[in-house]
């Protein structure tokens, strides 16, 4: 089974698309969350997701946008009821059995909804303390894939608005081979 892992696509459909054709053959399409921006819907976007099947989770962005502060944003009449109504069903996280393994699926991190949890952090050893097989992630833009324990921890990176650490664009995916138990960690080209 190979899961293609798509995050913080920020309504980046393009890059969407870009990453579908980067992974190559997937079983499945998972998006860790932040699909759109907090107050700009993606119709392009929710649209891939939803006729890809994608097992889906809500981010921060999701959580403003559904929230009070994004009720205006979501009364703009050019958005899609019925994508909106199917990105506003996913919960902000899943657990999965797949091949006999335990998949986490969170935006942040389990422990702390919104905290940032780089690959360099110390608070990155806690992904083991869920006891999974693999922990996917997303939120921080940071692409990772590190065994922590016996748990794997993937974070695809930003599907839509990376970079580097000197600022420059570097928009990134991954396919999780549950199988191998390994990630291979995809750079997209702008």
């Amino acid at each position: 089974m190979r899961l293609g892992l798509v995050s913080d696509i920020h309504g980046n459909a393009a890059m969407l698309e870009a990453a579908l054709r980067a992974m190559g053959e997937i079983d499945r399409l998972v998006c860790l969350g932040d699909a759109i921006s907090q107050y700009k819907f993606s119709n392009e976007t929710v649209e891939i997701l939803r006729a890809h099947a994608a097992i889906t989770i809500a981010g921060n962005h999701e959580e403003v946008f559904f929230g009070p502060h994004g009720q205006r944003a979501r009364a703009a009449g050019w958005i899609d009821p019925a994508l909106m109504a199917w990105l506003a069903e996913q919960p902000p996280q899943r657990t999965l059995e797949c091949n006999g393994k335990s998949l986490l699926l969170v935006h942040s991190c389990p422990w702390a909804p919104h905290a940032y949890i780089y690959p360099h952090s110390p608070a990155f050893a806690r992904f083991a303390e869920s006891g999974a097989d693999f922990v996917l992630y997303g939120h921080t833009h940071a692409p990772v894939a590190r065994q922590v324990g016996r748990t794997l921890v993937v974070n695809p990176g930003s599907t839509g608005e990376g970079q580097t650490a000197q600022g420059e664009p570097m928009c990134s995916c991954a396919v999780l081979d549950i199988a191998a138990a390994s990630a291979r960690l995809i750079h997209l080209a702008h």
